[in-house]
């Protein structure tokens, strides 16, 4: 483990019953690495995402962000989620306010900053990921693409010291897939820390420092994506792999 970490699991369990999701995982993430968690369904993937930022709490084990442990609750629990952004499957926007107010609500609410500052911020974020035309729409004028971008200026409005994404495409249209895998591909380049659930090869081929391989809860084994995809290790990976590319 390097003193670079960000985000280290250590031995971290976790059950749904006697379903065994998390199995004795360890894994370390540096500051400013990209790091793609890929599996077949219901490997433990999402689980692992969520366990980050405490949405799911852990049966044993632990888990640190940036030298601390997760808190369990409470304000260092809140504060601990505004480090750690998350972007989910479903872009949970709120419906009544306009994309703008989307994206600023959490630094004022949350962190009590003062609008003027956000708003500026928050534009600017939007014109990073390509909608700041939109920013007085509402969440149901917009498409799938553009309503998942914005939930990614919205994350990135906390300035967060990580970013975690639970499978942030798999709700969208093909054709919308590109363009939030976009701005993905653009904050790794930036050097944004990340953990990202995905079914999106291709993006784990080019964003990727390292593929992490997840099957029945366990870390079935990482490697740099050159590497994993051309020569996998275990018999798991190289079977889930035959079965993604060939079609």
């Amino acid at each position: 483990m390097s003193d670079d970490a960000l985000i280290v699991l250590e031995n971290v369990n976790k059950w749904f019953g006697p379903l065994h999701v998390l199995d004795d995982v360890n894994l370390s993430v540096a500051r400013g690495e990209v790091v793609v968690v890929i599996g077949p369904s219901g490997s433990g993937k999402s689980t692992l995402c969520r366990a980050i930022n405490r949405l799911e709490p852990i049966n044993s084990g632990t888990i640190t962000f940036d030298g601390r442990p997760l808190p369990a609750e409470g304000r260092a629990l809140a504060r601990l989620r505004s480090e750690v952004g998350m972007v989910f499957q479903s872009f949970n926007l709120f419906a009544h306010k306009t994309i703008l107010q989307n994206v600023m609500i959490g630094p004022v609410k949350v962190r009590r900053e003062k609008s003027v500052e956000v708003h500026d911020r928050a534009m600017a974020l939007l014109e990073r990921v390509g909608i700041a035309n939109q920013a007085d729409k509402y969440p149901a004028q917009l498409s799938g693409g553009q309503q998942q971008r914005v939930a990614i200026a919205r994350a990135l409005a906390m300035q967060p010291k990580a970013l975690l994404f639970d499978e942030p495409t798999s709700a969208l249209d093909p054709e919308m897939v590109g363009e939030v895998l976009d701005v993905m591909t653009s904050l790794a380049r930036d050097g944004m820390t990340m953990v990202v659930v995905t079914h999106e090869m291709g993006f784990a081929r080019h964003a990727a420092n390292r593929v992490v391989f997840m099957a029945d809860g366990q870390l079935v084994e990482e490697a740099p994506p050159a590497e994993f995809f051309a020569s996998p290790k275990s018999d798991r990976a190289k079977d889930f792999l035959s079965k993604i590319l060939t079609h």
